[in-house]
């Protein structure tokens, strides 16, 4: 009989406690569904504001590209004409150069054709005296 008389502040008691776990267990875990939209504002503006910041960089760095494409246009183009010029300074000296345009410089000057070139040979080492003079026949 004692646990019948008991049985009633048992069950009441278990009541009491499944409450006091219940609101235990509400107080724990908070309401999400307000922070799930600021999350998801949060991440929404963050994503956007990432793919603009990327979108300007790739502006910037074409543009970039764009002025050095130019430059370097403008510079394939000096070098051409340096190119140019170096070769026509070269047929110049090439012309200047030639046996003929020696020869009429020379005779400009007031120099003469020799009448007998003497040859050396380098070879070995050769005293004044032994200078051989071998006459050619212009003709």
């Amino acid at each position: 009989m004692a646990m019948t008389a008991l049985a009633p502040a048992i069950t009441r008691s278990k009541e009491i406690f499944a409450e006091k776990t219940s609101q235990v267990a509400l107080k724990l875990v908070p309401d999400l569904s307000d922070g799930k939209q600021a999350d998801r504002k949060f991440f929404a503006i963050f994503v956007s504001v990432i793919g603009g910041i990327g979108l300007m960089l790739l502006l910037l760095i074409n543009t970039l590209l764009a002025q050095d494409a130019f430059e370097l246009t403008s510079l394939k183009l000096e070098a051409k004409l340096v190119s140019d010029e170096r070769e026509a300074i070269a047929r110049q000296i090439d012309k200047l150069s030639s046996p003929e345009a020696l020869a009429k410089s020379a005779t400009d000057l007031g120099m003469k054709p020799s009448e007998n070139p003497t040859f050396l040979s380098l070879d070995k080492p050769l005293l004044e005296e032994e200078v051989i003079e071998v006459p050619v026949k212009n003709g």
